[in-house]
């Protein structure tokens, strides 16, 4: 006799989240340089009135509405040391753009809004990519996908 076993759920991500001290300006610089729509209620404030504990944790979405990134604030965030150091890094995130022209732009768009370069290989043969740092130092790398 065989036994039916009922498969286990299998978990969906729902976004990924980034640690910051400044949850808002983390939030803004990917916000900035991917083009993704904040979910309703989590856009900066344009009154002037103080932004609240809802800049405690943000959320980016696609076009869709689909959760991708989200910022969390906490107290204290020492940036990783990436590639050799202390602090390695534990994640980092990818994007990938389709051309040199676009590769060189969004290099621009980064260092315009606080990134900083960790390593330049845009012209390396097997495989084409900047790893930049975001303004809280979390590592981040936009490739060239091979042919």
């Amino acid at each position: 006799m065989t036994e039916t076993r009922t498969p286990s759920p299998t978990p969906r991500l729902r976004q990924f989240v980034l640690d910051a001290e400044d949850s808002r300006a983390l939030a803004e610089f990917y916000h900035h340089l991917t083009g993704l729509p904040y979910i309703e209620g989590d856009e900066p404030r344009t009154d002037g009135a103080p932004e609240g504990s809802n800049a405690n944790f943000l959320v980016l979405t696609d076009g869709d509405g689909v959760r991708r990134l989200a910022f969390q604030k906490v107290p204290s965030m020492p940036p990783p040391t990436w590639p050799e150091g202390p602090r390695p890094q534990m994640m980092h995130l990818d994007f990938e753009v389709a051309s040199d022209a676009e590769l060189q732009a969004v290099q621009q768009r980064a260092l315009d809004l606080g990134a900083t370069v960790l390593d330049d290989r845009a012209d390396d043969a097997d495989e084409r990519l900047i790893v930049f740092a975001d303004p809280a130092g979390h590592p981040f790398c936009v490739f060239i996908p091979a042919g």
